[in-house]
């Protein structure tokens, strides 16, 4: 750059170092994908603990596999998981409808309370509300419409551009949890405050739909025995049991359902897809698209085994779920399912799929060890589990381990634990270089890290600057990885290289506007088989 030298004396000019640090990004951001007592529909919620899923989804169900996957992920030591709710395509648009309650056959409100004020009570006109979210919760909402005539709302009014006698207030409840909202000083007329506005910024519970919208005038008080509520022939529904279409149907990419409500996240690195109904089994269909979505992704599928699978057959159950080919490198199988306490059957054991606890175990061993260790061995306890659905010796671990599968153990002293981490591209036949799961990861944690880490040099200059900043800022992206024990080796050049210069680069390539980097690492193997030989030593 130069400076203009105007008169004689010191100039100083900034010159940058060319220094842009990479970021690693986040590795064990979990998404669930399926059916939940209620919650947005085909949309990627952020929930940070248990409290959050409760709040926002509706807790525990029975009718959830999804509920308990994601208590095991946070019992387990989860940080941050993204929820899908899934539901059959006729309930999506099956909103419970809150209305004032029919006249009775006299032609009477049932309303019975005496209102003395009815200029204030009886004048206006109706309001109809819906549910904000599909799903039989909603069937216990009721709503108040109060016009508070005990303060002088001239004030409010003059600010909002309306007058006093326009605005009211609305006080929904939710039977089934008790929240209740109240919504202050709200209009139908045009204002700031219109209520249609207000309701979709502000109310978790309701908003007003478009047919009939909004009434004419302020709407009728109601009173504590005529709320609105919702009639038997307008509440909502749950529908059925989940279908592979309500997962995977190809209509869905287009409008971002389903599966591909997760393009709206912007990073994941592991996906859950309990099976739809408790003791089901994920339709393998629902895999394969999950599979291939997750390699698209740079994501890791924790896949839950048939229920019916047993050692003696998991050969045949693997080659049912098609789940094979390079992007297999992307997925892992945990055998057997947990038998935990189920509170929809009185704290009876009940089996559950073991996907949200291996997503938890994972996120844990990331935390306290890094992506790089085997989220697997005696410090990968599951919490929260009584016991295995399939008790395993050391001989079925044997049959099972070849495979491809990981194996869940119980060991006297450590209790239930993770005893496996190969991929689906595992099975020792196959020879893949991502046969482990810590390999896998950790290579998937250094392209989405340095694919985010290098959008700076798209259209820069095509040349040995550039290419002389690019290996600075790599290199030191990996030298942190090297530090902190990612790879093998003792000194770096044993450990990573970065290239980026005139032998990846040819001129032709400039031609092209194409620059060239060839990143290398040695990953970390876990020691799956630890061999002791012992001798005797001969006494002269």
């Amino acid at each position: 750059m130069t400076t203009s030298t105007p008169y004689p004396g010191v100039y100083v000019q900034e010159i940058a170092s060319g220094v842009r640090t990479i970021t690693g990004v986040a590795t064990s951001v979990t998404a669930f994908l399926g059916k939940t007592r209620r919650g947005p529909v085909d949309r990627a919620t952020v929930v940070n603990g248990f409290a959050d899923y409760q709040r926002i989804f509706g807790g525990l169900s029975p009718d959830s596999t999804v509920s308990s996957a994601v208590r095991d992920f946070f019992a387990n030591g989860g940080g941050q998981a993204l929820v899908v709710r899934v539901a059959p395509g006729a309930v999506k648009t099956t909103l419970a409808r809150l209305t004032r309650p029919a006249a009775t056959p006299g032609g009477k409100d049932t309303d019975t309370t005496d209102t003395t004020d009815t200029t204030a009570a009886d004048t206006g006109t109706d309001l109809v509300l819906v549910a904000a979210e599909p799903g039989s919760w909603a069937n216990q909402l009721t709503a108040a419409v109060v016009h508070d005539t005990t303060m002088d709302l001239t004030e409010v009014a003059t600010r909002l551009g309306t007058t006093a006698d326009e605005l009211f207030n609305l006080v929904v409840t939710d039977g089934g949890t008790g929240q209740q909202e109240t919504i202050r000083n709200v209009t139908v007329t045009a204002s700031a405050r219109r209520l249609d506005a207000v309701l979709q910024a502000e109310s978790r519970l309701v908003r007003v739909p478009d047919t009939p919208g909004l009434p004419a005038q302020r709407p009728k008080e109601t009173t504590a025995g005529q709320p609105l509520a919702v009639a038997e022939a307008d509440a909502g529904t749950d529908g059925g049991d989940l279908t592979e279409d309500d997962y995977t149907a190809p209509a869905l990419q287009a409008t971002h359902g389903g599966l591909y409500a997760l393009d709206q996240a912007d990073l994941f690195n592991l996906l859950c897809i309990p099976p739809p109904v408790a003791g089901g089994d994920t339709p393998p269909g629902v895999y394969q698209a999950a599979l291939a979505y997750c390699a698209r992704r740079r994501a890791v599928l924790i896949v839950d085994p048939p229920g019916g699978m047993t050692v003696a057959t998991a050969a045949t159950a693997l080659s049912g779920l098609r789940l094979t080919g390079p992007d297999a490198r992307n997925a892992a199988l945990y055998f057997p399912r947990l038998l935990q306490a189920d509170p929809a059957a009185g704290g009876r054991l009940g089996t559950f799929p073991a996907c949200g606890a291996i997503a938890g175990v994972i996120a844990r061993t990331d935390a306290s060890r890094g992506v790089w260790k085997a989220p697997a061995g005696l410090d990968a306890a599951l919490a929260g589990t009584a016991d295995l659905a399939v008790g395993l010796t050391d001989a079925e671990t044997g049959e099972l381990n070849p495979l491809g599968v990981n194996c869940l153990r119980s060991f006297p002293g450590a209790g239930l634990v993770v005893w496996g981490a190969r991929t689906l591209r595992g099975a020792d036949q196959l020879a893949d270089e991502y046969k482990y799961l810590p390999v896998r990861r950790l290579a998937l944690h250094i392209e989405e890290s340095l694919y985010r880490g290098t959008q700076w040099a798209v259209f820069e200059p095509n040349d040995e600057p550039l290419w002389a900043q690019i290996r600075l800022n790599l290199g030191a992206f990996m030298q942190g990885l090297f530090r902190q024990g990612a790879f093998q080796g003792t000194t770096a050049r044993d450990a990573y290289f970065v290239k980026c210069d005139r032998e990846t680069t040819t001129a032709d390539d400039v031609n092209l506007g194409r620059v060239n980097i060839v990143v290398g690492f040695a990953p970390l193997r876990p020691a799956e088989f630890v061999i002791l030989q012992i001798q005797q030593i001969a006494q002269a």
